[in-house]
């Protein structure tokens, strides 16, 4: 048992440490197939450490969900990363406290606060994202169920551990039209949850146009640091879920040994680069869609869903 619960959190202590490297690597590949020199691959530490040490301006007339959001994002992606499968195949200690599920309503509990938060501020561009941010995820939440409705027919379960196990290890499962539809309709969604192009760009600086990061506006210091931590946390847990439970487990540890599950670390992130390196590719091929088109992609990853479920559905 406390060979589980030390795993289970040096699991945390990848996804805190990894997730801005992870997050500067895409930034720098995208700036190179831009033909751009582009900022460290190091530069999200530095940003999050530079915030760290500035003073924090906090409005009087705020209340104390401004202040509580930022430390609810940033636990959200922590707590989900004692769930699911990080660095082995195996369930550890909190593995059956929530399934896929619980680890989409805790990621969406970090979303809640920040929406109430930009609110809160009466900033006029901050009610104006949170509005369209909650837009977007409640177009995206059915798809989001149709996918792990998929899932769990194939599986019996939405535990991630069992869910990797019958799903993809199989390797004639992966080539099923049911797995690869479910594979284009998670990768659509996980383009518009973390505010990516096409539905949004996190590197827009026009306020009018901002979806995801107008939310955080109004923060600085140590409120503005957490909250660039929460969001590079929260896609690197949406790559695990999407890499390590949907695509393939390659790369996990199936020995109990320590050796082993670290190990694992540089294979994993050997995978989410390949997965960047694609994701790059797609949004540099794309461009931001207007607002009132957003609707028709995240649509578009539904009826592919639906059309997944109805296929899985057939074959049984």
């Amino acid at each position: 048992m406390i060979e589980r619960i030390v795993y289970n959190l040096i699991q945390v202590a990848v996804v805190v440490g990894f997730a801005p490297l992870v997050e500067g690597v895409t930034t720098r590949l995208k700036e190179i197939l831009q033909s751009k020199r582009g900022p460290s691959i190091f530069q999200p530490y530095r940003d999050i450490w530079k915030l760290l040490h500035k003073d924090e301006i906090v409005s009087e007339h705020s209340s104390w969900i401004f202040r509580a959001a930022p430390y609810v994002a940033f636990a959200a992606p922590v707590f989900c990363a004692l769930l699911i499968p990080v660095l082995t195949r195996y369930p550890l200690f909190f593995a059956f406290m929530g399934d896929m599920l619980g680890v989409g309503f805790v990621l969406a509990l970090g979303g809640f606060f920040t929406t109430l938060a930009a609110v809160d501020t009466a900033n006029p561009y901050g009610p104006m994202g949170a509005s369209r941010t909650r837009m977007v995820g409640f177009l995206a939440e059915p798809a989001f169920i149709m996918v792990f409705l998929t899932i769990s027919f194939v599986a019996g379960s939405t535990i991630p551990y069992i869910v990797q196990t019958r799903w993809v290890t199989p390797i004639a499962n992966f080539f099923e039209p049911s797995h690869i539809l479910l594979l284009i309709a998670f990768l659509m969604l996980i383009l518009a949850e973390d505010g990516r192009i096409p539905v949004d760009s996190p590197s827009g600086q026009f306020e009018l146009a901002m979806i995801d990061r107008s939310k955080s506006l109004e923060y600085s210091g140590r409120g503005a640091a957490l909250l660039k931590w929460a969001s590079a946390m929260k896609f690197f847990v949406l790559l695990v879920v999407f890499l390590n439970v949907v695509v393939t487990p390659w790369g996990l540890a199936q020995g109990k040994d320590l050796g082993e599950v670290l190990l694992a670390i540089p294979l994993v992130l050997f995978k989410m680069f390949c997965f960047v390196l694609a994701l790059v590719c797609i949004e540099s091929s794309l461009a931001k869609l207007r607002l009132f088109r957003i609707t028709e992609f995240i649509g578009a990853a539904f009826v592919i869903s639906v059309i997944a479920v109805i296929t899985q559905l057939s074959q049984i």
